[in-house]
């Protein structure tokens, strides 16, 4: 399988997963759903990496690359996901999936400044449509 098919698979799964958290999250606090998504998330990772014994590759890890791990994880899986909780249980998802979605444009910017990423005009227009596209979908 390659890069791209998987890719796909993952925009599918990001596609399907805002309607499946609006319709739960009726009547719930974000927090909760959120700290019962990671149990269970948690839960379903140590069984597979307990079978698959990928577990063994633990002592492999530099600390240094546990602790971008660890930052990528609480900004992300924490904060990202609480933020995006409270939108989509306040707001349309047509309306806020796509301002989620819209992440490229920071992480375009920031890895031209703290990885050293060359800039180009094609991936700026891109950022550009990306742009166009959140300010279409949130007009009202």
């Amino acid at each position: 399988m390659n890069s791209f098919f998987y890719a796909l698979l993952g925009a599918f799964f990001w596609g399907l997963a805002p309607v499946l958290g609006k319709l739960g999250l009726v009547k719930v606090d974000p927090t909760l759903a959120l700290a019962f998504r990671s149990f269970l998330i948690s839960a379903v990772l140590l069984v597979w990496l307990i079978l698959s014994g990928s577990y063994l590759d633990f002592t492999q890890v530099p600390l240094k690359s546990w602790a971008f791990i660890a930052g990528e994880g609480l900004l992300a899986s924490l904060l990202g996901h609480l933020a995006y909780y409270y939108a989509l249980q306040g707001g349309q998802v047509t309306r806020v999936a796509p301002v989620l979605a819209s992440y490229p444009m920071i992480t375009f910017f920031l890895a031209i400044l703290i990885l050293g990423e060359k800039f180009s005009w094609t991936k700026m227009a891109g950022v550009g449509l990306i742009l166009g596209g959140v300010m279409l979908v949130s007009a009202k």
